[in-house]
Parts: structure tokens; sequence; C-alpha cells
């Protein structure tokens, strides 16, 4: 029992890693035009136990841990997603269903699988709900790996990558003590159309102070470290006054993955990307 259970690990692991590893997009990619079916409408998020696989609580990925949420109620974080395709179509998912990149469905380190989330692209203000099924992607920098149909709907197959948002949309009640980043409260409930923004402007916010020489300093480090593009918004929305320090506009994810390496070596960590 024990080695069976110990060979199931190892090929749940490896499954995992199949789906949602460092991609190689030289093998990976979108299907021929001409065996595009039409794209399916959003996942419709219901009440689901938890898959029996796929769901730790702790599990390890080249070296690294990661636990699992207990919950996904309140979870929102922003950063880039990637997405797969043709090279894992038919694969097993962490959860062992079968992974087919015409549905909309995604990858995630650690929320509970299944799990709905909305997922909006930054740059354009579309969304899609996906259901997470799978692990991933176990790449720097990157919170959420894409169905091909998801990231088509979105806009972001050509380029590979996007900076998203992404809103569990849950139906936990919050368990506390989650490992969550970034967290916003409980998701609102989109409008069944929502209004498509031809372009957002894009923005790192790396702090937010009470006292406006403090975010002078920080501004000063940026300037020291030859970080170009800081400057600092006076929050008179809020009393009192914050001041928050922020990088941009920027332009892209390579921009931006630069820029995330650059504050790692200053010890800044969990940049906000802000939108307007």
């Amino acid at each position: 029992m024990h080695r069976r259970t110990a060979g199931l690990a190892v090929l749940l692991i490896a499954a995992s890693l199949a789906a949602c590893g460092g991609r190689d997009t030289r093998l990976d990619g979108a299907p021929g035009s001409a065996h595009i079916p039409d794209l399916p409408g959003d996942a419709i998020p219901k009440p689901e136990p938890r898959s029996r696989y796929g769901n730790g609580p702790r599990y390890e990925v080249f070296g690294k841990h990661y636990t699992v949420m207990k919950s996904s109620a309140g979870y929102q974080e922003r950063g880039v997603a990637s997405w797969y395709g043709t090279k894992f179509h038919g694969n097993l998912t962490s959860n062992q269903e079968t992974y087919d990149m015409y549905k909309m469905t995604a990858a995630h380190k650690t929320l509970p699988l299944p799990t709905y989330v909305r997922i909006r692209n930054l740059s354009n203000n579309k969304t899609v709900i996906v259901r997470i099924n799978d692990r991933g992607p176990f790449v720097n920098n990157r919170i959420i790996d894409l169905s091909y149909a998801a990231a088509l709907k979105l806009d972001m197959v050509r380029y590979g990558t996007s900076m998203v948002e992404v809103t569990a949309i849950s139906f936990d009640t919050p368990a506390g003590n989650q490992p969550m980043r970034n967290v916003m409260g409980s998701p609102p409930e989109a409008p069944a159309s929502e209004p498509i923004m031809a372009s957002n402007q894009i923005y790192v916010q790396i702090g937010a102070f009470g006292e406006s020489a403090n975010a002078e300093r920080r501004l000063g480090l940026l300037a020291s470290a030859g970080i170009a593009g800081g400057f600092i918004y006076d929050d008179r929305s809020v009393s009192p006054t914050l001041y928050r320090v922020r990088i941009g506009p920027i332009d892209n994810v390579v921009q931006y993955d630069a820029l995330v390496e650059e504050l790692e070596l200053l010890g800044i960590s969990d940049p906000y990307l802000i939108t307007e």
C-alpha cells in the first residue's frame, strides 16, 4: 500500500510538471487554423468537492515547496499569466482529468482543485472565467497558466503572456491563515456584459506611505539603482493622504519581468500592478 501511494505521488508530480513546467515554446503552441473549433463559453461556477488528487496539502517541484490553500475565499492576485496548448493536449492534469486546450481551464500552484476564477487581462479589460484543475506554472514570476481557449479569448496568444488579475469565485468560507498574496476581499459579482476598453496603462506600485518623506526615500532608492520611470502619486481619495510610489507605465511582460528582478535586488518584493 505504501509503495503504491508513493508511486502515485511521483506520477502526479510528473503529470504536473509535464503540464505546467517551463514550457518550451518551440514544441508547444496553438493548433493550425483549420483545426480550431468554436470557442467555448466561460466555465460555469458551481460547488464541487475537492479533487482526490493534486490537493497536497504540500508538494515539491524543482526543490521548491508549495502549500495548497485551505480555501479560495477572498483570493485575488495580479501578475503574469502564460498558456499551454498542443504539446500537452490529451495529457493528464494534476487532478487526473484530461487536459483539453479547447476548454476553459487553467493551472495554479496553490489554489484548491478545482477552483473557479475570473481572469482579467489588465491590458484590454477582457475577462474569462476558468476552472482550475492543474498545477503550475513552475516558472518565475508567473501566477497562472491558461488553456489555449482561455488565452485566445483574452487576446494573449500572440504574445504568449499577459499581465492579469485573478479573482477566485469561491463557495468556501474563509479558513484563516491561508498562504495568499495580494488579497483584496471577496470577489465582486461582474455584470453579464462588461465594457471592453481598447487599452490600459499599467504601473507597478512598490509602496504606500503616510509620510511624504518616506515616499521620497523610496523614490531615491530607485534612482540610486538606476531604475527610471518612478514617481509619487498623492492619493487624496483617502484621509490622511497616502503617498504611493509607482513605476511606469509598463509596456509589456518583458519589461515587467526585468523590473521585478531589479526590485528583488533592492529587497523589494511583491510589487503590485495598477491600471489606469
